[in-house]
């Protein structure tokens, strides 16, 4: 079963009057433990792209399937839950919680999905520590520097 499944996928948007077609007829398929880049000019549908590979939107047509889930069949809630138990996102401008350290940061994600604070606290050292950041784990984010964060970001990420 494929991790990711795309057929036909379209998503339009409207911005006043146009009608933006920002994905046209995707077919994609990517496997479990298969390493994938997206790159591309701006304006051309990455991130649109990667909004229905997060469940962060719907496909306007085509179908979705994440972890063998059709995505469109999903409430927001159960999005929601897949989100938390499947994907791990980095973002553009990271989305840290500037009032928590870079070690709650890394929790949080842990926490929501119910860990204990002695779990989330061992998870989240280990992969700051892969990101080499484990010294920084005490920092809030306006502490540390932009590629700093990134790391966080992505140590989140993978937490999850």
């Amino acid at each position: 079963m494929a991790l990711i499944e795309m057929e036909n996928v379209t998503k339009n948007y409207r911005l006043g009057e146009t009608l933006v077609h920002a994905l046209r007829g995707i077919d994609l398929k990517i496997d479990t433990s298969e390493f994938v880049s997206i790159w591309g000019p701006s304006g051309s549908g990455k991130t649109t792209l990667l909004n229905l590979i997060g469940a962060i939107d719907e496909p306007t047509t085509g179908k979705l399937t994440i972890a063998g889930k059709d995505v469109r069949t999903l409430t927001d809630n159960q999005k929601s839950i897949h989100r938390n138990n499947t994907i791990g996102f980095v973002f553009q401008g990271f989305n840290l919680v500037p009032v928590l350290s870079a070690l709650e940061n890394v929790m949080l994600p842990l926490q929501i999905k119910g860990a204990s604070a002695a779990e989330a606290r061992k998870q989240a050292m280990a992969r700051l520590e892969e990101v080499g950041l484990s010294d920084l784990a005490g920092n809030r984010p306006a502490k540390m520097s932009g590629g700093q964060q990134q790391r966080v970001s992505i140590a989140r990420a993978l937490v999850t």
